[in-house]
């Protein structure tokens, strides 16, 4: 018989915190060699309110009835995958790449 450790919740103190240098050396697609490239995290814009999507959200929110879909009351994760954002220092063409999933991710360390 073969016997497992108990399964255990993983807690926020094991989710690790990186820190990432402020200039890495990857392949460019433009200039189809490996150059320097500055690093930075992503962060999303501001969403639109009048954009056609958040419009069109609000209108199922609303009337008889009420919620078209269940709202969502706490999420599966606690942590999201990083998104990296790297632009050559020879062409400016900027490239992003999906990081691990970790709490903080700190650049120029």
């Amino acid at each position: 018989m073969n016997k497992r450790a108990p399964r255990t919740s993983r807690s926020l103190s094991l989710v690790p915190e990186l820190k990432f240098p402020k200039e890495v050396n990857t392949y460019c697609p433009k200039c189809g060699h490996h150059t320097a490239h500055s690093v930075t995290v992503y962060k999303a814009g501001k969403a639109r309110t009048m954009a056609w999507g958040s419009r069109r959200q609000e209108r199922r929110k609303h009337g008889y009835g009420g919620q078209k879909f269940p709202e969502l009351k706490r999420t599966a994760k606690t942590t999201k995958k990083s998104l990296v954002r790297l632009k050559c220092r020879t062409c400016n063409y900027t490239l992003m790449r999906l990081g691990i999933r970790l709490r903080k991710l700190e650049v120029g360390a």
